[in-house]
């Protein structure tokens, strides 16, 4: 059948020799300049000619798929954590992105075309991630990556919806944290006196910073005059690179000639991060004696010493390694006879010490380095309605309302 000639950039619509109809639209302009002309075909009129408007009714609303390269699954989420993603987060993100792309969603995903995934496939997903195993917030971590990197696919129009916005979620209900008890924080203190580096975890138990600003602390955060330690950085998880040409046939994190790639610390991630505290007179103290005992090691390492100011170092001046820090903090637990718990349960400890004494919210945030906007939120998280609490609440209760004026100040259990 002859076809009648149409205006440029019109669509078409005719029936080739075998009696199969085709349809042509110009959905816009190819990055080499020439049109993108997409085809579709049907064994009748009728059908051709409805996926032809349907093809013009997304032209209009700008939600045509990209033309070129045909994504999987697979290739879009690596060439997106390595290409995008990579320059344009901080690098304790990119290294939670790597975890959930290369171990989880390439493994479970992978093999999807990027435009076939459907909502379904991913909560399939979630739930196998959770049935063998995995944590809910695995999967809730799993699912906040993929989400990211399909936005970025429907942004660049590669897809059209992203279905891990209709996907529904791994159901993730936060635990409650029991903080560590006086008696408690008193036997770890006691413990760390045994133990190099004691004032890291005094700072821990008694102020609240996090892992990487104790360890990214320097000697020039320390004003010895007003008292006070100014938190401007956190130490960042080393990343390594084969320094033996890939030989020795080990991760690169194992490899005896390792190289760092990765800068040592980065600065807050908020400007609320980036803060003074004020910090008692006995941990002052407990930081001068910990200054000499570093000057004593740089003595005895000599030429070994690397000198970069760090507050809390290896016997030889270099930073502290997170995950050796981690599991130091375990040692700490099992030899004072103190429960486990998470390191970062040190800073719930000293958020809810801030409400038994009452400090005022405006305060808490600041030491605890809050933003004004989220501040609220992290307060409910991170201040535990501990049984002193309740009971000083409750006299206070009874003293307007019977006269009662009874106080359990005195109690050693929070």
């Amino acid at each position: 059948m002859t076809r009648s000639r149409q205006p440029n950039g019109a669509s078409s619509i005719y029936q080739a020799k075998d009696g199969r109809w085709h349809g042509r639209v110009t959905v816009g302009v190819k990055d080499d300049g020439t049109p993108d002309r997409r085809h579709v075909s049907s064994k009748t009129r009728a059908e051709v000619t409805k996926k032809v408007r349907e093809l013009e009714r997304q032209r209009d609303a700008g939600t045509v798929r990209k033309a070129g390269q045909s994504w999987t699954v697979k290739t879009w989420l690596t060439h997106w954590v390595e290409n995008i993603a990579a320059l344009h987060v901080s690098e304790n993100t990119i290294d939670g992105y790597r975890v959930a792309v290369y171990h989880h969603l390439i493994p479970g995903l992978g093999a999807h075309r990027l435009e076939k995934l459907e909502p379904e496939h991913l909560e399939r997903f979630y739930k196998k991630m959770q049935d063998t195993g995995s944590a809910a917030g695995t999967a809730h971590q799993a699912h906040r990556t993929v989400r990211a990197a399909l936005n970025e696919a429907v942004r660049r129009r590669h897809i059209t919806v992203n279905p891990a916005t209709i996907a529904k979620a791994p159901r993730l209900e936060e635990e409650e944290v029991e903080p560590y008890s006086v008696e408690e924080v008193q036997r770890l203190l006691l413990e760390a006196e045994r133990h190099r580096n004691t004032a890291r975890w005094v700072i821990a138990l008694a102020l609240g910073l996090r892992q990487g600003e104790v360890l990214g602390l320097q000697w020039t955060d320390v004003d010895w005059e007003a008292g006070v330690i100014r938190v401007s950085r956190g130490r960042l998880r080393p990343r390594y690179k084969h320094g033996c040409g890939n030989r020795c046939g080990r991760n690169p994190g194992y490899c005896p000639q390792k190289i760092n790639i990765r800068r040592e610390t980065k600065n807050t991630k908020s400007r609320a991060g980036k803060r003074p505290i004020g910090v008692p007179e006995e941990l002052m103290k407990l930081l001068r004696r910990h200054k000499e005992e570093q000057d004593r090691e740089r003595r005895l390492a000599r030429d070994l010493w690397v000198e970069k100011g760090y507050v809390f170092t290896s016997p030889t001046g270099e930073p502290l390694n997170p995950n050796t820090d981690y599991h130091k903090w375990k040692d700490l637990l099992k030899a004072a006879g103190v429960r486990e718990g998470r390191l970062h349960d040190a800073r719930h400890t000293a958020a809810t010490v801030l409400l038994i004494l009452g400090v005022p919210d405006a305060i808490v945030d600041a030491i605890m380095g809050w933003e004004p906007g989220k501040s609220a939120r992290m307060r409910r998280r991170y201040q535990h309605l501990t049984g002193r609490v309740l009971q000083d609440t409750a006299a206070k209760v009874g003293g307007l309302l019977w006269g009662s004026d009874k106080r359990y100040g005195d109690s050693n259990e929070w």
